[in-house]
């Protein structure tokens, strides 16, 4: 009896047996994976940004950042206006502006978080006591005359931020006497936010010493402008993740679980602007010198669990790639055919993984979050394996595959500044392995 011929391959037949045809396949679908990829990301970019809008809606209510800035003593002096004034000929009233020789601040932060929802904003109330000592002008260096000046209305003005945080009135002790700080209301204010101190400096010779303290609350940051010729800071609180910033760092720094504490000296050789001047009332409040003479500390949260989900979205592709390759690797191996569907619903789930990570990580912190999130992908991935392969062994090795893959993003993610280069040995290690597995494959039969 003749053999009966055996027919010969279908285009089709090709096409469903082609691991070209299959790795083309996985290649367009790990493109198309990017969309939702993408989506994902632009979601976690709106909960930081309403993360950002509930903590300014806090601040609102509960007080903005806070900056002590000054004190600045000022004196009014007159002039006869000359040149292209208006007013050329006739007296005209302007201030003198000094600036400390010496300003101790010292503030003893007290943080907590406030839960809005899902979100947490840090807030704090500080006391602080301030204190130091102004001298009398060089007159010579500022082309002025004794008799210039209106003694009798000087005052001394600081500010903060936000005086809706003061939670008490604040008493200026200058030389010994006490008063009562209020409201600047004048048009040429030297601060936005200025409290004032009114003093008589006839008859006075010597130094002017002068302390107050401020009991004040405020929302995530508490700094402090530079202002005397030598600016002394010490700053300590209970807060244990503290950032320190601005144009100067601390010379001393403690932080642990407890608390902090910083300690910072700057000379007036590094302030953009001179120890006395006349008529320029925007000198210290301009945004360019405020930020090159202003620093201090900000309470940060812990975690932040948008940062680290997104930095966890961008090695989405990365984990998609690897597990259809792995995938892919079993399906020849051991010659069982995985549909093309069934890669697209293993990716669907990859890419859900994400919107879980976020949902929990709101909920839980980052870090249960990813263990929640990564069990369930890796328990509903492996299940479906399984059933496909009808193979528990496989199932299980493919697992265990998985959760090498999540552990190795879990510690690039917690390790910042080594992420590249362990992320990098690691790669190289994922690909000397795959080509290690790829040798037992015949791919002339395939």
């Amino acid at each position: 009896m003749i053999e009966e011929e055996q027919q010969p391959k279908t285009f089709m037949d090709w096409l469903r047996e082609s691991v070209v045809v299959k790795l083309a396949f996985i290649c367009v679908l790990v493109i198309a994976l990017l969309i939702p990829s993408v989506w994902i990301q632009g979601l976690i970019t709106e909960r930081q940004s309403r993360q950002a809008d509930m903590a300014k809606t806090v601040s609102d209510q509960w007080s903005a950042s806070q900056m002590i800035q000054g004190p600045v003593l000022v004196i009014p002096y007159k002039r006869l206006a000359s040149g292209m004034d208006t007013t050329k000929g006739k007296e005209v009233i302007e201030n003198l502006y000094l600036l400390p020789e010496n300003l101790k601040i010292a503030a003893d932060v007290n943080g907590e978080k406030l839960h809005r929802g899902s979100f947490d904003v840090a807030v704090y109330n500080s006391q602080i006591s301030v204190s130091g000592n102004f001298n009398m002008p060089d007159l010579v260096k500022i082309s002025l005359s004794p008799q210039q000046l209106l003694l009798n209305k000087a005052h001394l003005e600081f500010a903060i931020s936000d005086l809706k945080g003061l939670k008490t009135n604040p008493m200026i002790n200058i030389k010994g006497v006490n008063i009562a700080a209020e409201p600047v209301f004048n048009r040429n204010d030297v601060f936005d936010n200025g409290l004032q101190a009114a003093m008589d400096l006839n008859n006075n010779t010597g130094p002017i010493p002068f302390s107050f303290k401020l009991d004040i609350k405020g929302s995530q940051e508490l700094s402090f402008l530079h202002v005397a010729k030598t600016t002394d800071v010490t700053v300590k609180g209970n807060w244990p993740s503290p950032s320190f910033g601005g144009r100067y760092l601390p010379d001393d720094r403690k932080v642990d679980s407890k608390g902090f504490s910083a300690h910072w000296r700057a000379l007036y050789y590094n302030r953009p602007y001179p120890q006395e001047w006349v008529a320029n009332d925007t000198l210290l409040t301009s945004k360019k010198n405020v930020e090159q003479a202003s620093f201090g500390v900000k309470l940060i949260l812990p975690v932040d669990q948008y940062q680290k989900t997104m930095r966890t979205t961008k090695y989405g592709i990365l984990i998609i790639v690897l597990t259809f390759t792995s995938l892919l690797l079993t399906e020849l191996i051991r010659k069982q055919r995985v549909h093309a569907f069934n890669y697209l619903l293993i990716g669907a789930a990859m890419v859900i993984y994400y919107t879980l990570l976020l949902s929990f990580a709101e909920q839980v912190g980052y870090n249960l979050a990813y263990l929640i999130a990564s069990v369930a992908t890796i328990g509903l991935v492996s299940w479906f394996i399984s059933s496909l392969l009808k193979n528990t062994a496989a199932a299980a090795m493919f697992a265990f595959i998985l959760t090498i893959f999540y552990g190795f993003i879990f510690i690039i993610i917690q390790l910042e500044d080594l992420s590249l280069l362990i992320g990098s040995i690691a790669l190289f290690i994922i690909v000397a392995i795959l080509m290690y597995v790829s040798r037992k494959i015949n791919w002339e039969h395939h």
